[in-house]
Order: structure tokens, then C-alpha cells, then sequence
């Protein structure tokens, strides 16, 4: 069998916990993770769920980053990923600067071609382009909404911001994306658009998800909803609202409130009913798919995995939805069958995430945390199996 690689997430807790002192039962404890879970997940026999690393991040009162190794340096080294973030970060730093009087930007229509664009291209994956460029973008809207400031302007702006974010989170900069969402909010607040407020608030709300803070996240989706009544009624105020809905209902799910889940899941499927698909409006890809995707992880959050798997076999993914939308369903199917034993549909399914979108898939937790699961489980991997973990960097 292939070996576990010396540093997957289990070996980091246990390193963090033996730096600390801890015994795997104080640990246990103190995070309030089973304690057959935490020594499985420290030998790398179960790997570790989203709620665990959350969990045991704020017991040894660390960074999720620091438990999961994020992000991951060798491979943005290989990629040739890592000298993109520097010129992303400078950019944002600038924001408040006013115009550049060595920059002559554009006219407003074609920033904003280039900046639908790259919206575009995050999606369908290509995230080693979409880095590559937004930094000048960023740096040439800022000037232009500083040079003619306008509602136009600044929401452009805060456009590029939110793309920033795209790709810092993607790649594993919270930090940087951290940044990018603040900037999106000056930008939005100037602006004075409702929606993108809402929008805002949605997005940060995922970064407490991530970190294990679901009252504080779900506090972010209330405000959002709130700032959504600004708006205008009509399909664009509904999508965004439904899009906190679901985000609300992953909160519930990984708090291990099933109700709450319910009830959010249900209004938004409510809403989808109404819009329809609106794969474009925002590229937020809401509606009666997505809705159905969210079910899929929220089972999965409620460790109802055999559930998550046979909902997910039955979902269908239209085929202009966008690829990284593809891929992270992919992933979370593939987390689900691993749980419930069905090791090949599970690998099929790590597969169909890279092919959707191969960058995203090499950078994303659950996919190595599926396969460091699939790894520990199976006595005799195929030579496929292997190469995948070798292109993930495990």
C-alpha cells in the first residue's frame, strides 16, 4: 500500500496536541470530538471531517489552516501558483490610496468585460489565469473609481475584490481572503447596493463556517437577510436570499441541528421554485440544483452519510452549471460513499472532481481528506489510485 504521507491532518493534530501537552483524551475533551474519532483520525485510519478539524483548531486554539497544512506550498511552488499571491495582496493594500497617476485606465465597459470575465473563468476552474490577472485589474478599477468615483465604479471594484477572494480561498490564502471580502465591503458600502451587501455578508459568513463559529456565522446570515429587505424585490434580491438560506442551512447541519437545516433548505427551495435556475445571476449558480446539492452536504454535515450518498446518486448537474460548482459536489459525494464503504464510487467520484476542475480539485481539503480515507481503507489500490495521490502532492 501506498504510504500515508508523514504530515496529513491527523499527524498535524497529533503533533499540535503533543506540543501542548495534551493527551488524546484531554484533547477529546477539551474539542468535544468522540475520543475513537480523534485517535482514528491521528493515525490516519479516519480522515478528518470539517467539523473535527474546526473542532480541534479551537481546543488548541490554533488556526484551521495550521491543522489542515494550508496552504499547500509545494504544490503552488510546482504550479507556479505561489508568486501570483504576493502581487494580489499588494493590490488590495492600495485601496485607499486614491488614483495611481502612473495608471490610465480604461473605459468603464471594457473593465467590466474583463471583470465578468474572470468571474467567468473562476468558475469554470481556471484559477492559475484568473490569479495571473486580477491583480492588475484590481489595481486599474481602483484607480478608475477613485479617478470618477460612481456607483458603477465602485461596484466593479468591489467585483474584483470578490474575485480575489475566489482565488485566495481556493488556493488556501484565508488571510489574503479574509482582506478581499473586507475590501468588497468598502467597495459595496460606496456603491450603496444592497445586494452586494447581502452578498458580502453571505461570504463572510463561510469563513466562520470554516472556522468552527456557527452562531457567529449565523448571526452574518441574519444581517444579510436583513440588508437583502433594502433591496428592490424582483429575481436578483431572490437569489441572493436563497443562496444565504443554503449557506445558513450548511451552518445548522455542522452544528448538528437538523431542524434548523430543514427549514432553511426548505425556503430556499421554496425561493428556487420561483427563479428557476439562475446559474448567472451573481454566478452564485442558485436554484432547484443547487438546493439539491446543499440537501447532499447537509446530510453529509449530519453524518448521515448513507443518506448524503443515495441523494447524491440521484441528483443530475445541468450541464451549464459552472465547473467548480461540478467539482465540489463531486467531492462532497466522494466524502459521503468513502463513509459508507463504497470505496470505488468514491474514487469515480475524486476523479470526476479533478476532471471537472483540476485546479480547484488539487487544492481542495475534502478531496485529500477523501483520499487519505480511501488510502487507509483499501489493501489493493490501482495504479490510477496511486497516480491521483501522487498529482495531489500526498
Amino acid at each position: 500500500m501506498h504510504s500515508l504521507p508523514h504530515d496529513h491532518t491527523g499527524a498535524r493534530i497529533r503533533r499540535l496536541r503533543l506540543e501542548r501537552h495534551l493527551t488524546q483524551a484531554a484533547l477529546a475533551e477539551l474539542s468535544q470530538v468522540p475520543y475513537g474519532t480523534l485517535t482514528k483520525v491521528e493515525q490516519g485510519v479516519t480522515p478528518a471531517s470539517p467539523y473535527v478539524i474546526a473542532a480541534v483548531a479551537r481546543a488548541l486554539r490554533v488556526q484551521v489552516e495550521t491543522v489542515t497544512g494550508q496552504p499547500y506550498t509545494t504544490e503552488l511552488r510546482a504550479d507556479e501558483l505561489d508568486v501570483l499571491i504576493r502581487p494580489i495582496r499588494e493590490a488590495l493594500d492600495v485601496y485607499d490610496l486614491g488614483a495611481d497617476p502612473d495608471i490610465a485606465p480604461r473605459a468603464h465597459e471594457l473593465l467590466a468585460a474583463d471583470a465578468e470575465g474572470l468571474l467567468v473563468a473562476v468558475r469554470a476552474g481556471e484559477i492559475k489565469r484568473v490569479a495571473g490577472e486580477v491583480a492588475g485589474l484590481i489595481l486599474e478599477a481602483t484607480t478608475a473609481a477613485h479617478a470618477a468615483p460612481g456607483r458603477e465604479a465602485w461596484l466593479l471594484l468591489a467585483s474584483t475584490y470578490r474575485t480575489a477572494y475566489d482565488v485566495a480561498s481556493k488556493l488556501g490564502y484565508y488571510d489574503l481572503a479574509a482582506i478581499a471580502l473586507a475590501r468588497m465591503d468598502w467597495a459595496a458600502q460606496r456603491g450603496s447596493d444592497a445586494v452586494i451587501g447581502g452578498m458580502y455578508r453571505y461570504m463572510r459568513a463561510l469563513t466562520y463556517l470554516r472556522d468552527g463559529q456557527y452562531k457567529t456565522g449565523q448571526r452574518l446570515i441574519d444581517l444579510g437577510l436583513r440588508t437583502l429587505e433594502q433591496a428592490d424585490a424582483g429575481r436578483e434580491r431572490a437569489v441572493v436570499t436563497g443562496q444565504l438560506h443554503l449557506g445558513a442551512a450548511v451552518m445548522a447541519g455542522r452544528s448538528k441541528d437538523q431542524s434548523r437545516a430543514d427549514g432553511h433548505l426548505d425556503e430556499a427551495g421554496r425561493i428556487a421554485a420561483g427563479t428557476g435556475e439562475a446559474v448567472e445571476t451573481h454566478w452564485l449558480a442558485f436554484g432547484p440544483t443547487n438546493v439539491a446539492v446543499h440537501r447532499v452536504s447537509v446530510l453529509a454535515e449530519l453524518d448521515e452519510y448513507g443518506q448524503a450518498a443515495q441523494m447524491g446518486r440521484g441528483v443530475t448537474i445541468p450541464s451549464e452549471w459552472p465547473k467548480s460548482r461540478k467539482s465540489h459536489h463531486y467531492a462532497e459525494l466522494a466524502r459521503a460513499q468513502m463513509w459508507t464503504g463504497d470505496l470505488d464510487a468514491s474514487f469515480q467520484n475524486l476523479l470526476k472532481a479533478r476532471k471537472s476542475a483540476p485546479q480547484q480539485a488539487r487544492y481542495h481539503q475534502t478531496v485529500r481528506e477523501t483520499y487519505t480515507g480511501l488510502e487507509a481503507a483499501r489493501r489493493q489500490l490501482p495504479e490510477n489510485f496511486l497516480s491521483y495521490g501522487n498529482w495531489l502532492g500526498v
